[in-house]
């Protein structure tokens, strides 16, 4: 293969051997760490599995200068975090045997190697257009559980590869996890700290948020835990113990049942319940606050059962509507769910759980028992708000008997 010059200024390329020499200018500028971007576009497959374009920056990880590669989907992006060793032979894997065009910017000139039809490569070189910056301006969105730094728990149900990549199809759960983690690490403060946490998950499904609770609580936080998932489906259940038994898990339990039917080992600290159907919320949320948990956490799922009786003279313009008329019953019974959660004596906060782009299901109902709240002898606490806001939103709407009331029946 032989490079036709078009440097400025100009260089010859005249030889395979140079042609090899001029393409060592990328490997050796991610070696010296001067690569501030590398774009590799134009695949030769053209296929939704091809990334269009390949981009790769640098980017520091917990305090190590690293390479961040970007595969660039139809629908989604991936990405991987390489050393500068690896970075260099993902490049020659890639250029230009799967990518026909290379752009190379360094703090010295950019870089174009670009095939042509006659399978010839022609380079040219051009005044920098890029400056080196601080990687404190680069740094990869700190997840608790960083992309490319391998988890074993991920690896275990499929999220990762044994190298510590989020596969391209998981990337979505692979934000979902890591987004619910968050959202726990806000509120530990409101958990027990001097003695061992109990967390029960109604209805953990496959249970990779109980999983990812496992390991925000024990390698993370380093603090001793008990939890238990609970799921009706029988498969699902022993598949989850499978995955326990071949991580050596001793803290995570899972079983068969029903929450109406389930007798915790002690105190639950945090209860979890994630895309229960319809009244299954109420059920698991009235529960939790009869145990008197220290927080609870609800993703609602599959919301029905006020539609029906939705009556309001003045948003009757809304109602008419099938469509809307299911919306609003959604979001009303959210609302309902986190003022029923307040009158028994919890902060209560409405909070986004993942981009709707990844879930419609993106609501989260997080309730941590407010510290200055007493219970009285009976074991419950002192009703910190009035009943007026729960009463209100139900009178206006004409609305009986609901789910809901289940939580304030608690009190």
């Amino acid at each position: 293969m032989t490079i036709v010059s078009e440097f400025l200024p100009a260089t010859s390329f005249e030889t395979d051997s140079n042609m090899v020499l001029q393409l060592n200018t990328i490997d050796e500028a991610i070696t010296r760490q001067d690569c501030l971007l590398l774009v590799l576009s134009n695949p030769r497959k053209k296929s939704e599995a091809q990334p269009r374009k390949i981009t790769a920056r640098p980017v520091e990880i917990q305090g190590t200068p690293v390479l961040q590669f970007t595969n660039h989907l139809s629908r989604q992006e991936t990405h991987d975090n390489l050393a500068c060793e690896e970075a260099v032979i993902r490049v020659q894997k890639l250029f230009p045997r799967e990518y026909r065009d290379c752009h190379l910017y360094t703090p010295e000139a950019d870089f174009v190697f670009r095939e042509k039809p006659d399978g010839r490569i022609r380079s040219k070189r051009k005044p920098p257009t890029k400056q080196r910056t601080s990687l404190d301006h680069n740094r990869q969105r700190a997840y608790l559980i960083p992309d490319g730094m391998p988890c074993p728990f991920l690896e275990a149900i499929g999220v990762m590869t044994p190298a510590g990549s989020v596969k391209p199809t998981m990337y979505r759960k692979f934000r979902q996890i890591n987004r619910f983690l968050e959202l726990i690490d806000d509120v530990v403060g409101y958990l027990p700290e001097d003695r061992l946490i109990r967390v029960v998950d109604f209805g953990c499904g496959k249970s990779y948020l109980t999983f990812a609770l496992r390991h925000l609580f024990v390698e993370l936080r380093h603090r001793e835990v008990l939890i238990q998932g609970l799921d009706r489906n029988e498969d699902v259940v022993r598949q989850c113990n499978e995955v326990v038994n071949r991580l050596g898990y001793k803290d995570l339990q899972f079983q068969t049942g029903h929450i109406s039917d389930h007798t915790p080992t002690g105190n639950v600290d945090l209860a979890v319940s994630l895309h229960a159907c319809d009244t299954a919320t109420d059920d698991t949320l009235a529960q939790a606050v009869k145990w008197n948990a220290s927080v609870i956490l609800a993703v609602p799922c599959c919301q029905h059962e006020l539609a029906p009786q939705l009556e309001s003279q003045e948003q009757a313009g809304l109602l008419e509507f099938g469509l809307l008329r299911e919306r609003a019953a959604a979001l009303l019974t959210d609302a309902l769910r986190a003022q029923a959660l307040r009158q028994c004596g919890y902060q209560t906060q409405v909070v986004e759980f993942i981009d709707l782009e990844h879930t419609a299901k993106n609501v989260l109902i997080r309730a941590m028992r407010d510290m200055s709240n007493i219970p009285n002898d009976s074991g419950q606490p002192v009703i910190p708000v009035p009943e007026s806001q729960y009463q209100q939103l139900k009178q206006h709407y004409g609305l009986g008997r609901i789910g809901p009331d289940r939580i304030v029946s608690t009190v």
